[in-house]
């Protein structure tokens, strides 16, 4: 059976929303959601967290998952991407022979996370011949009818050829729902990329899915949460 792992990145450098990794989401540790979805799903021989934090390493291994080396500072810094991260612990357990079919980064800040989603996304990559599997969810209105604004509030179309068009009749849109990504650890090692020719993907209800970059942000994922899960 082919091994797994799931890399959690979680550095303590968090600043829009300061110690963002380990704050309180509805009485926990908003990284204890992840960790919990990543154990639950049964798809994971190895769960781990990479940070640079003692803190964080502290609450991860509270929370279950295994935190077998500290990030290095070249990772840990604001230009530093999330493949240098999973790259690097890739090379760290290669270097202490154990290395993995498959792998899984999982975001720190995602309780909507479902674990029997995460299951799915692990199938899919086996099934389907991906190199990597990703959640998507619909924009809700149309991107092709967006606007920009300049600094003194005036308004132009970013697609004015869609000027007159009906909403029905242009393509639908997607983004990255921000939760997670399987990949297959030999063409990630290769390409180093997660968004790359043969990246495919699953569909997540709107509902389902919530960015949390700013204090609004928080407080309508609790309010959805809490609606959601109970």
């Amino acid at each position: 059976m082919a091994t797994s792992v799931a890399i959690i990145p979680a550095r303590g450098g968090s600043k829009r929303i300061p110690r963002k990794n380990i704050r309180k989401f509805r009485g926990r540790p908003i990284i204890a959601w992840s960790v919990e979805a990543a154990l639950e799903s049964g798809a994971f021989d190895e769960v781990m967290v990479s940070t640079d934090d003692e803190e964080i390493a502290s609450v991860a291994r509270s929370c279950g998952a295994n935190v077998p080396f500290m990030r290095s500072p070249r990772t840990a810094d604001d230009t530093a991407t999330t493949s240098d991260v999973l790259f690097e612990v890739l090379e760290c357990y290669g270097k202490a022979g154990r290395e993995f079919a498959f792998g899984c980064c999982i975001y720190p800040t995602a309780p909507f996370m479902r674990a029997s989603d995460l299951a799915h996304g692990k199938q899919r990559l086996a099934d389907d011949g991906f190199d990597v599997i990703m959640p998507i969810a619909a924009f809700s209105y149309p991107v092709w009818r967006s606007l920009r604004r300049d600094d003194d509030g005036r308004l132009e179309m970013n697609f004015p050829e869609n000027l007159n068009a009906r909403s029905q009749d242009l393509p639908p849109a997607f983004h990255d729902a921000g939760q997670w990504y399987w990949f297959r650890t030999a063409a990630f090692l290769s390409d180093r990329v997660l968004l790359g020719p043969n990246t495919g993907s699953v569909m997540l209800p709107s509902t389902q899915v919530q960015d949390i970059d700013t204090e609004e942000d928080w407080t309508i994922a609790e309010w959805k949460h809490e609606r959601i899960f109970g």
